[in-house]
């Protein structure tokens, strides 16, 4: 877990004396709290006044805090860590900056979200499940005067800029990373309290600074900008307003995201309609620099979060809430339901609009695209590197589409630029120009290599895939081993450059092997040809796994894998285990006749059981004619799901996987499937005061029983 470097001692002393600290300069305290009682922690001795909170802990468990404020009183138990996938996505400089100050040894520390608390005096905090430490963060974080300078440029929106607000510039731990354009935005909100006064936001805004650099170890504050519930907007992460800086709010996404956050906590709250209008003007300003439209979706990588590893592909909308790309409940549901409308107001703010400009170069030849917000003229101007205008296109329409032929112009660079009416202008770099390149045809292959056209869905067929360096006429052909063609896939089709796919089906081929034969010429009769090898073979069917999800621990439930196949003819059989394209275990090789085959693993390999995660079963069969092979996705788990009640007067349960949960509640049997890691809510009128819980995953690992005894009028104690 994340925290400074300095702090080496088994309790942190606290140099700031409480007048100290109760001045107008903001400053951290880092404090180990020590067990005083049946799984409470407390501080060893008094600490100075603070107005945000957070902890971090180590070991599985989960930890609640209250805090006390200057008046005595005692706040509710406050969950540590709502939001845990804030933070610098896996790899990046930020992240390996971190590790420079985190925690080492032992079980795994888990970082606290920052609490605004008001000032107060004290804290404690209380382990449910297995923790060893705790440790706490307390931001002293005054209300100042200091007027809230804004930005004079009519088409931005106003924002507070850092100097306003306090930013301390000192703490920053490394300089601001860009990344290459923005596409979307992510919503969140910082949890807190939400009856702040106008004057207390900006210092909230300080103390989530000092909370993630001096607390998190991140390089700044992780959001791009804060909005408060007065509709005030305030410049987050250092790095210009107005260029795509990375933050640390939503890990596996910060890289071509904006990061807004609503001041507070809104699960139940509703934001306000001054809140909810500045994140949507913020958001049409930021979205419409990359010309983005707030109303659509995209495909993103994910870069490496707790829900999706790396090189997931997930599918975003242009404004997202954090739950979209972590196991969270951020931003609220009450915030969540609002996003979309929030995405179209948006869109609606300073119309018009241009939306996905591009310029496609396939030879010398371009294409100019780009989609308007409402129907009117356009125009795309190209012109050199020193302003020189080069070619002019226009038209009329909600869609911009023209072509220009750079053969007329030499090689070298050029701007090019779409307007339309008093949107913002489109603008962009390409090089283009000279004469057409020669004709080739490169990069052709078959995927996969050998197809089995015997209708069972598993490899009925092959995608070719080529690309030509100019348009050109394109033939496909099937030949057989001597040359003779035995089918035609596409019979001269004028073709334009760039990459192309062709399906190919095999059911009219006999088993054997061919050639795909790729012809291409152009209009003064110049040609080219490449050819890529297919293998036919009916040998092999019905490649099966089961189960989907199989857990090799020994315990007797799905333990074992079993791999079913059929066979037309006799052959020899290879099985191997693949992970990420890497051979990773040979479970079996030998002959099997004809007819239908199963093999069943238990999992074992060379060097050891195999270890967690997503597989391929590859099933290889080779016989008189050839070989053709076939794999199958598994994934081994061997972990049982962890599961907590939660405290509160709702009944909600943890949970670290999607899973079955088989409930007892006073006494009466539920039985409830959750779909999603994370907080799911249990549907039960009334109280409920003796809860026993088992999760069940889908490997048929189990949890074992949680059990809890909760006050009456309460789900449950969470102990």
């Amino acid at each position: 877990m994340r925290r400074l470097a300095v702090i080496t001692a088994a309790l942190v002393a606290v140099t700031l004396a409480p007048d100290a600290l109760a001045g107008t300069s903001s400053r951290v305290q880092t404090v180990e709290l020590i067990a005083v009682g049946d799984r409470l922690f407390a501080p060893p001795a008094r600490v100075g006044r603070f107005t945000l909170a957070g902890v971090e802990w180590r070991g599985p468990g989960r930890v609640v805090f209250r805090t006390r404020s200057t008046a005595g009183r005692w706040s509710s138990w406050r969950v540590g860590a709502p939001e845990d996938e804030d933070g610098p996505d896996k790899g990046s400089p930020e992240a390996r900056l971190q590790q420079t100050v985190t925690k080492s040894g032992g079980p795994a520390w888990t970082k606290g979200n920052p609490w605004w608390v008001g000032p107060s005096v004290s804290i404690e905090a209380r382990a449910v499940g297995e923790v060893s430490r705790i440790w706490a963060h307390l931001v002293w974080s005054p209300e100042t005067k200091i007027p809230l300078r804004l930005p004079s440029a009519a088409e931005v929106p106003q924002v507070v800029p850092r100097l306003s607000w306090g930013a301390d510039e000192s703490i920053r731990r490394g300089p601001p990373s860009y990344a290459a354009d923005a596409r979307f935005s992510i919503v969140h909100h910082t949890a807190g309290r939400n009856d702040y006064t106008r004057s207390e936001a900006p210092a909230i805004v300080r103390a989530i600074q000092l909370y993630h650099v001096q607390g998190n170890g991140w390089n700044d504050i992780g959001y791009n900008f804060l909005v408060d519930r007065f509709g005030t907007v305030y410049e987050g992460r250092f790095g210009g307003i107005d260029r795509n800086v990375v933050g640390a709010h939503a890990q596996g996404f910060n890289t071509g995201s904006v990061g807004i956050a609503l001041i507070g906590s809104y699960g139940n709250s509703q934001p306000s309609k001054a809140a909810l209008d500045a994140v949507a003007r913020i958001v049409a300003w930021r979205l419409d620099l990359a010309h983005v439209d707030p109303s659509s979706f995209l495909t993103f990588i994910s870069g490496g979060s707790e829900r999706y590893a790396s090189g997931i592909p997930v599918v975003l909308n242009a404004v997202s809430g954090h739950r979209d790309t972590g196991f969270t409940e951020c931003p609220g549901d009450a915030l969540y339901s609002k996003l979309g409308a929030l995405s179209a107001a948006a869109r609606a703010v300073g119309l018009p609009k241009i939306f996905e400009p591009r310029a496609e170069v396939s030879g010398s030849v371009v294409r100019f695209r780009a989609t308007l917000s409402s129907a009117q003229s356009w125009t795309v101007v190209v012109a050199t590197a020193g302003g020189v205008e080069v070619a002019r296109g226009s038209g009329d329409g909600s869609d911009v589409d023209w072509t220009w032929d750079s053969s007329g112009v030499s090689a070298g660079s050029f701007a090019w630029t779409i307007s339309a009416g008093t949107a913002r202008p489109a603008t962009g770099v390409l090089r283009a120009g000279g004469a057409a390149p020669a004709l080739a045809i490169e990069a052709a292959s078959a995927q996969p290599e050998a197809i089995s056209p015997n209708g069972d869905g598993q490899a009925d067929s092959a995608v070719l895939t080529y690309r030509l360096t100019t348009s050109a006429n394109v033939t496909v052909e099937i030949a057989d081993s001597v040359g003779g063609v035995v089918a035609t896939i596409v019979d001269r089709v004028w073709t334009g450059a760039g990459q192309h796919t062709v399906s190919i089906d095999g059911s009219g081929l006999a088993d054997g092997r061919y050639g795909v034969v790729i012809t291409a010429r152009t209009a003064d009769g110049t040609s080219t040809q490449s050819v890529v090898s297919l293998a036919v073979s009916r040998t092999l069917g019905a490649v099966t796994a089961s189960p989907a999800v199989f857990s090799p621990n020994g315990d007797g439930r799905k333990d074992r894998l079993n791999l079913a196949f059929s066979l037309t003819v006799p052959a020899d059989v290879r099985i191997r285990i693949e992970r990420d394209g890497r051979w990773v275990a040979s479970p079996f090789a030998g002959s099997f006749l004809s007819g239908p085959q199963r093999f069943v693993w238990d999992g074992t390999r060379v060097g050891g059981m195999l270890k967690d995660g997503e597989y391929e079963a590859v099933v290889e069969a080779q016989d008189a004619s050839g070989g053709i092979s076939y794999s199958v996705p598994f994934v081994s788990d061997t972990v049982p799901p962890r599961v907590r009640i939660l405290p509160g007067m709702r009944l909600r349960v943890e949970l670290s996987e999607p899973a079955a949960l088989t409930l007892r509640i006073d006494g009466r049997a539920v039985r409830y499937d959750a779909k999603r890691a994370g907080i799911v809510r249990i549907p039960w009128d009334g109280p409920a005061r003796r809860v026993r819980v088992v999760a069940w995953d889908t490997a048929g690992n189990s949890s074992g029983p949680v059990v809890t005894v909760a006050a009456a009028g309460t789900a449950g104690s969470g102990q």
